[in-house]
């Protein structure tokens, strides 16, 4: 039995951001085949807040369990992401959604919902936790696009939009909303059943093809010198957090680019405390001039 060699990890503080260390990075993820997971950290710079980057207060996002209690949860979720929706779609992709989209990697797995990485184009994307520009009916499963739903509920709810305008905007396409009494959600138009948007929400499981998907190519890396780049992701969430550990168990190295600690940090080769939107082009920018 052969047993599997363990990445070399550095030894290296969260805070650290030494030319020695992104140099050295930059060089194991420009080197070879790569598989990437990003995070909401990717996309703050695109004006979407995330869940538990450096300057997130403590938030906690409605689970699928509640919002399969009833009409009232309903009632509360989409009367918060019909605001804060309708501000998301309008985020533009930052370079670093660009830069992912230019490295050439076996697999891009994202955690975000957003749809900037399908916005510039991303080959081999999964989009592990679906997508909110769309929507799913729970009872016949029929899948629309947000935006026909977007509108349904501007004409449902008149002049809520402009009652509040001034609430902050959450991750996830949600906002910081209390009072939800009155609006009117709409139901499926096939079947009359209740609307969920096409994400996984905190207490559902990832389908189990993407999930096979992603450990494939992730454990593909072991016999080809590849790597796995996990970019603005705190890991916190075993969704992701279970790739990283596959990786360490295969042996294969691992580099986090975050800005902030992250749940895999002691599994990591290289650990980079640096903004996404900085680094990724870097590494775009090096990448050619190492991969066949």
């Amino acid at each position: 039995m052969v047993r599997p060699r363990r990445p070399r990890r550095a030894n290296v503080p969260d805070s650290a951001t030494a030319p020695d260390l992104v140099g050295a990075a930059l060089e194991r993820c420009a080197a070879g085949p790569l598989v990437v997971l990003t995070g909401a950290g990717l996309s703050t710079d695109s004006g979407i807040p995330d869940y538990r980057g450096p300057q997130a207060p403590a938030r906690m996002p409605m689970t699928y369990q509640e919002f399969v209690s009833g009409p009232l949860a309903q009632q509360r979720y989409w009367a918060r992401s019909h605001l804060g929706w309708s501000r998301m779609r309008r985020a533009d992709p930052n370079p670093g959604h660009r830069a992912v989209a230019a490295l050439g990697a076996d697999l891009v797995i994202t955690q975000n919902v957003d749809g900037l990485h399908e916005a510039v184009g991303t080959p081999g994307l999964v989009a592990l936790h679906g997508r909110i520009a769309d929507v799913v009916c729970l009872a016949c499963r029929r899948t629309t696009p947000r935006t026909a739903l977007q509108q349904r509920l501007e004409d449902a709810n008149p002049g809520w939009a402009g009652r509040h305008a001034d609430v902050e905007v959450r991750p996830d396409g949600d906002v910081d909303l209390d009072d939800t009494t009155g609006f009117v959600v709409p139901a499926c138009t096939d079947c009359g059943g209740p609307l969920k948007p096409d994400v996984v929400f905190f207490g559902e499981n990832v389908p189990k093809p993407r999930v096979e998907r992603c450990f494939a190519a992730v454990e593909a890396l072991a016999d080809r010198d590849g790597t796995l780049l996990v970019a603005g992701s705190s890991l916190t969430v075993m969704s992701g957090l279970r790739f990283v550990r596959r990786a360490a168990q295969r042996g294969i190295p691992v580099v986090i680019v975050n800005r902030g600690a992250t749940r895999g940090d002691d599994l990591a080769t290289h650990r980079v405390e640096a903004g996404t939107s900085e680094w990724l082009p870097a590494l775009a920018a090096a990448r050619p001039s190492f991969v066949e």
